[in-house]
């Protein structure tokens, strides 16, 4: 079990429309903003997806590069994109994500039902992902929806070697429609179907926020909170801001004597070059 918590803020998502969510950062400027305001409440690494003029989700290269350059100069946040885009983005345009070169990157672990949509990856786009990484020196973060989709993950080691870095860390997102429940006993089981060696961040979409924030903590495990995942804060109670989820899920990582990991203690601990 980790002394320590990381706490990832994954703030925008590709799911949230801005008219509908006002709140919600999708300029560079808003989005840095609500970084900042973030690494000061506990976050030591953001998720990003990133909009276009028109607050469309958006996988355009140059915006992507100068996100991660505004990001890296204005906080010391590890700064991880997300290669999943929007559930309507081509494979090729997903791995032109990596030449943006962040620390980290998302790297899902099959396809999944995600509502009414379908979230696919094929293995050949999986194993392509996981080998762009290695070759730029990127850390993955693999995303599991499902519990078989760790049977994946440890055939890609198998076959293609550790990562990045050479540490193995996953993130569990729960309870979207189609994928694994965000219940306490999922999460135990997922974790103890993990690669040997390695670390699980959770993440509980709408109402399972808390129950999967609660459980992680308890198995060991980190956080990823954000308004990508929720935009509720409690029953009937809109969150204001990602600081706001940030600050409870740090206050609970307190109380849990596990309290948020740094930057540099995330760096050491994810492999990322320093």
């Amino acid at each position: 079990m980790s002394l320590g918590t990381l706490i990832t803020v994954a703030p925008t998502g590709a799911e949230h429309a801005k008219a509908d969510v006002p709140q919600l950062p999708v300029t560079l400027e808003e989005l840095v903003s609500t970084a900042q305001s973030c690494e000061q409440v506990g976050a030591a690494m953001i998720h990003v997806h990133i909009r276009g003029e028109d607050t469309k989700p958006s996988l355009d290269l140059g915006r992507l590069k100068a996100t991660v350059e505004a990001l890296r100069s204005e906080t010391n946040l590890v700064v991880q994109l997300s290669t999943g885009g929007s559930v309507h983005d081509p494979e090729e345009n997903r791995l032109r994500v990596l030449d943006a070169m962040p620390d980290s990157a998302s790297c899902t672990m099959g396809t999944v039902n995600f509502g009414d949509d379908v979230f696919m990856n094929r293995w050949e786009f999986i194993v392509s992902l996981h080998k762009g990484m290695q070759e730029r020196g990127i850390v993955p973060e693999y995303e599991i929806f499902d519990i078989g989709q760790l049977a994946s993950l440890k055939r890609l080691l198998d076959q293609h070697g550790l990562p990045a870095g050479g540490h193995v860390h996953v993130d569990f997102v729960m309870g979207v429609p189609g994928g694994m429940p965000g219940d306490a006993a999922t999460l135990v089981a997922a974790a103890n179907a993990l690669p040997e060696g390695a670390t699980f961040s959770a993440t509980g979409i709408g109402r399972t926020t808390l129950p999967v924030m609660f459980t992680a903590l308890g198995a060991g495990g980190h956080l990823r909170v954000g308004m990508e995942d929720t935009i509720s804060y409690s029953r009937g109670v809109p969150v204001r801001d990602n600081a706001q989820l940030v600050a409870r899920a740090a206050g609970l990582a307190k109380i849990a004597q596990r309290p948020a990991l740094s930057p540099d203690e995330t760096r050491k601990l994810l492999g990322v070059h320093i």
